[in-house]
């Protein structure tokens, strides 16, 4: 269950930051997915550029970031901050998704290789088998592309899908949409998604999302808030990350990071991407974004 985070942590410290109460998910009824709730979700996908995101086969991203000091000593397995600091990372989207990153930090590399059925981990080109080890890097690789493609992640293998209230975020009047995915991210048998919707220009503003996949987090839910949007390729795409955990520690700081590169349509396969190190196609780095191409949009702070 949620106490499962607060591993290290003393007993009175957990009653302090007031155990598992706080905003998460709504109750799920029956199980259903509800006419109005596909058509905004399939808004959003079209604002953010869905028909140029079907012509893309592999995407190259490039991230940079901070950890926030807590949730490193708490969570070291998933965070794993002597490593993830800086990310190459390699989508294939076609015939199936596959994720690749190149993880670096102060005590080298993190490979990983995430498949629809299989997960692959290598510190410094050594594989690792541990079963924590493999079942964090899953729900890691599975989030970030989740996180990168927004609302087209969606758009299929949802079990349940409704619109469940509106909410500001940031400043911003949002559409709340309640997603029930089956299996979840990660090695999840099932999780649970909040999106929220801009009423106006219909970004993806905010994603809250349960956390199954993993022993440690089970019962825990965290949320990721995307600013600073670009029109990159004819794709929306978000530049800005800010996560923050929701339960069982209320708005406790996670990962602020940054898509500092990208491009698409290598021409990657599996072949540039398995193992403990990419091909040499792969790995060049991501190509950097620039100032051009940014959509129009006021800077929202984290609130």
């Amino acid at each position: 269950m949620c106490f499962h985070i607060f591993r290290g942590l003393t007993l009175a410290s957990v009653i302090l930051l007031s155990g598992c109460a706080s905003r998460g998910m709504p109750p799920i009824g029956p199980l259903e997915i509800q006419a109005e709730a596909r058509s905004l979700l399939q808004q959003s996908a079209e604002v953010h550029g869905l028909s140029a995101f079907r012509e893309i086969t592999d995407i190259s991203v490039a991230y940079t970031g901070e950890w926030h000091g807590l949730v490193g000593k708490i969570q070291p397995t998933l965070v794993d901050p002597d490593f993830r600091q800086k990310s190459q990372e390699r989508i294939i989207l076609n015939p199936a998704p596959i994720v690749a990153q190149s993880h670096t930090g102060p005590k080298g590399r993190k490979q990983v290789v995430r498949t629809p059925d299989t997960i692959q981990v290598h510190y410094n080109e050594v594989a690792d088998s541990r079963a924590d080890v493999l079942d964090a890097a899953a729900l890691v690789a599975d989030g970030y592309r989740m996180f990168l493609t927004g609302p087209f992640y969606f758009l299929d293998g949802n079990a349940g899908l409704s619109i469940v209230g509106a909410e500001s975020v940031n400043g911003r009047p949002c559409q709340t949409l309640l997603v029930v995915r089956r299996p979840g991210h990660g090695n999840a048998t099932e999780d649970r998604y909040l999106l929220f919707i801009d009423s106006e220009n219909h970004y993806l503003r905010r994603l809250r999302f349960t956390m199954e996949g993993l022993e440690s987090t089970r019962g825990a839910i965290a949320e990721v808030d995307f600013f600073d949007h670009q029109s990159i390729y004819g794709i929306v795409w978000p530049t800005r990350f800010y996560e923050r955990l929701i339960k069982p520690i209320p708005n406790l700081p996670v990962h602020d990071w940054r898509l500092i590169g990208l491009d698409v349509n290598r021409g990657l396969s599996v072949a540039d991407v398995i193992g403990g190190a990419f091909s040499s196609k792969a790995a060049v780095p991501a190509r950097a974004i620039g100032d051009a191409g940014r959509a129009t949009e006021a800077k929202y702070s984290l609130g």
